[in-house]
């Protein structure tokens, strides 16, 4: 494990590598925001969501949470998604999860795991409703499963906004994508297409 110390000198040696690939790149990245993603991920550390896509920084807006849950009642995500929509004006919002979940695991476990599990009712309340599904799978099939369905339910929640709604009342182009990545092999894979207009929000 890398010391904190080495944290700063891999960083001025990146800045440096940055500058003589691309002398303008700073300058260019601090002269304004303007990406075309918005990407609504899960908090582990092994989904950067610049890096699996192979896109450089500048490019997604992130926000990240534990098992990629997007609340209505959670002003952090909202604040952030009506930025994203509202003033950056992206084009694609990017619901990803990822298989193995720990946050979805937890959600499957009967028995408290503290303040987290208030976070994750919704998961909970997703895995009583797809009960008599779930209960014919093993395990590992289970949890995939249940990450799918999280994945599936947290982007018509973002559909559901009255962010996203009003952007679309207004005609802006706006797309939401169900991803989910697979960590053992780096690929992501949508689950669905994409929800464009109201029309497409459906029970899945």
């Amino acid at each position: 494990m890398e010391s904190i110390e080495q944290l700063i000198e891999n960083n001025a040696r990146w800045a440096e590598e940055m500058r003589e690939s691309d002398p303008d790149f700073f300058t260019r990245l601090a002269g304004q925001q303007n990406p075309r993603y918005f990407w609504i991920g899960c908090s582990d550390s092994r989904v950067p969501a610049n890096q699996i896509t192979g896109l450089p920084p500048g490019e997604v807006f992130v926000h990240r949470n534990v098992a990629n849950v997007v609340q209505e009642t959670d002003f952090n995500v909202l604040a952030v998604l009506q930025y994203a929509v509202d003033v950056l004006k992206v084009s694609n919002i990017i619901v990803c999860g990822h298989y193995g979940c720990g946050g979805v695991q937890a959600a499957l476990e009967n028995f408290r795991h503290g303040i987290i599990d208030n976070w994750l009712a919704p998961i909970r309340a997703l895995t009583r409703g797809h009960k008599d599904e779930l209960a014919q799978l093993e395990a590992g099939a289970k949890l995939d499963r249940l990450c799918e369905l999280n994945v599936l339910s947290q982007a018509r929640h973002v559909a559901r906004t009255t962010i996203v709604e009003d952007a679309w009342e207004r005609g802006q182009e706006l797309a939401i994508h169900s991803w989910i990545y697979r960590l053992d092999q780096g690929i992501l894979t949508p689950l669905r297409k994409s929800i464009s207009v109201s029309s497409d929000i459906e029970c899945d």
